[in-house]
């Protein structure tokens, strides 16, 4: 039986996965149908754009020989660290970061698996310059991050304050 714990982290990676696959099948479909088409204009700075990538988050590293086998294995090897940090990990505040971090992780490794690349569709531009497009797990995994060094600067906060 799974406990609560677990559950709640496997809700949270089963949610992440699955928005993030359903978004990026929308994404292809469209394209597929769509021959020619570059991208789609959604708002003033923001299209929706097919790209693949052979690197990591945000285009790094995409001209890297064996690149699929040595990220996908990086990427396991990442997300078993984090399960073992979650597991031993007493601290619930944890839980949501880490479940968004290995539910990105696991998108991307999924396309990996599937097309030999990442699927990134989110492009956000300001006149010429355009920022590296992106998808929804490498949003999981910024914010997932991005939660994790908050919670670390407001503990060491409350430490400084004792």
């Amino acid at each position: 039986m799974l406990n609560g714990k677990l559950l709640k982290l496997l809700l949270i990676v089963i949610t992440a996965i699955i928005s993030d696959q359903v978004t990026k099948h929308l994404v292809l479909d469209y394209f597929i149908h769509h021959n020619g088409t570059q991208a789609i204009e959604v708002g003033l700075f923001l299209n929706i754009a097919l790209v693949w990538n052979y690197g990591i988050s945000f285009g790094m590293f995409n001209n890297l020989e064996q690149g699929q086998i040595i990220l996908i294995s990086v990427s396991l090897v990442i997300v078993a660290c984090l399960m073992i940090w979650f597991w031993k990990s007493n601290d619930n505040k944890v839980l949501f970061p880490i479940a968004l971090i290995i539910g990105g992780a696991v998108g991307n490794i999924v396309d990996r698996i599937l097309y030999g690349a990442v699927v990134d569709f989110i492009d956000f531009y300001f006149k010429q310059y355009h920022y590296p497009a992106f998808n929804l797990a490498d949003s999981f995994i910024v914010i997932g991050v991005l939660i994790l060094m908050a919670q670390s600067f407001q503990e060491k906060e409350q430490n400084r304050q004792l």
